[in-house]
This record gives C-alpha cells, sequence and structure tokens, in this order.
C-alpha cells in the first residue's frame, strides 16, 4: 500500500486550501521552503569540521597618562 497516491496528494491539497485559503498557502510554502533550507544548512555545519580557535594573545597595553595638574587662578 503507497502512502503517497496521486488521490492522497489531491485531497491533501484540498483540505490544506479549504484550512489555509488562497493567501496563506504562498506564506506557508515559502516559510516551510525556508526552514527546510536551514535544516539542510544546520545538517552540513555539523558534519563539517570545526577548526581549531586560535590561542588567545595578550596584548599589554599601557595605562593612561594622569591629565596634566594646571595652577588653579583664583578670578
Amino acid at each position: 500500500m503507497d502512502l503517497l497516491q496521486p488521490w492522497h496528494i489531491i485531497v491533501l491539497a484540498v483540505v490544506a486550501f479549504l484550512l489555509f485559503g488562497a493567501k496563506r498557502l504562498p506564506e506557508l510554502g515559502k516559510g516551510l521552503g525556508e526552514g527546510l533550507k536551514g535544516f539542510r544548512e544546520g545538517i552540513k555545519g555539523i558534519s563539517d569540521p570545526i577548526p581549531p580557535a586560535p590561542a588567545p594573545t595578550v596584548q599589554q597595553t599601557a595605562a593612561p597618562a594622569p591629565p596634566p595638574s594646571a595652577p588653579v587662578e583664583p578670578k
């Protein structure tokens, strides 16, 4: 017994059309396609080896110089 016979697909299409309407079907198809694309990219990323992380570099920074002290003149 084949699950996806032509009549099954037609009945599923009619039910989807009645439930969601003509305006929502393209949006659902686009969302499903983007989801499958993201899933495939995620699976591809899992099978690719992860490159080793570069060793952290230590940067020495000089402490900021204190502001020059100016004589305070009374007004």
